[in-house]
């Protein structure tokens, strides 16, 4: 059997990390993804997909991510239902997160209007070609291919 679940998209609420009584982190948040067509004339619909992140994949959100971030997501897809107090049955579909990723998206910006920028010690080296954008500087192999 097979259940996996890839989804990129936008955060919609505000992340709120909890605890539980046992003290694992949870996090529940709301990715809007869009679909990839539209109806001519129409505007591209959006799926809203409930998600839940235990342990440190809700740590590693909540302190990377926030609301109208962009995020990738890898998880299963699970279902449950509940009774609430006047006896009426709901169904919920949430994706349980198991990896997440950045998405390349560059990092917000501060309130003076300028990207904030990492700590020297993470940046990455002048001269490496591969995080310069530079690949001049790598031979190409014998058919025009790139040695990597």
């Amino acid at each position: 059997m097979i259940n996996r679940v890839i989804l990129m998209g936008r955060i919609t609420n505000e992340l709120e990390l909890r605890k539980t009584s046992n003290g694992f982190s949870v996090l529940t948040f709301t990715v809007a993804v869009q679909r990839n067509y539209a109806k001519q004339n129409e505007d591209h619909q959006t799926d809203f997909i409930n998600c839940v992140a235990w342990r440190q994949q809700a740590d590693f959100i909540g302190k990377y991510f926030a609301k109208g971030r962009m995020i990738a997501i890898e998880g299963q897809l699970r279902t449950r239902t509940y009774d609430d107090k006047k006896g009426t049955r709901h169904y919920v579909t949430e994706v349980f997160v198991d990896n997440t990723s950045f998405t390349g998206e560059p990092k917000p910006q501060g309130q003076d209007g300028h990207q904030s920028r990492p700590p020297q010690n993470e940046l990455p080296p002048p001269d490496d070609p591969l995080n310069t954008g530079n690949f001049e500087e790598y031979d190409l192999i014998s058919d025009g291919g790139v040695p990597f």
